[in-house]
């Protein structure tokens, strides 16, 4: 499984922090990430995998829940659809 995390939102210390003990916590492990600040706002991209099958409605569930803490914007999507995308 493979999966895109995107996190959006005023920047705040800790939030690096929170997001990549949550991706681990869910047995995830981070393949690639990129981080900026844009003006005042904070922007990440991380390409996560796991060997395991997991739920992605759990996975969007607890990364939502987490950027309700964080005072972040966090959306998970499967990197099948982005591949779909281009075999069009």
């Amino acid at each position: 499984m493979k999966a895109i995390i995107t996190v959006v939102g005023k920047d705040t210390q800790g939030i690096v922090a929170g997001v990549s003990t949550k991706i681990a916590d869910l047995g995830l492990n981070i393949d690639d990430i990129t981080q900026t600040i844009l003006d005042e706002y904070f922007t990440m991209m991380a390409i996560v995998s796991s060997e395991e099958k997991k739920d992605f409605a759990i996975l969007r569930s607890e990364l939502e829940a987490l950027g309700e803490r964080l005072q972040v914007k966090i959306n998970i999507q499967s990197s099948a659809i982005f591949d779909a995308m281009h075999n069009l």
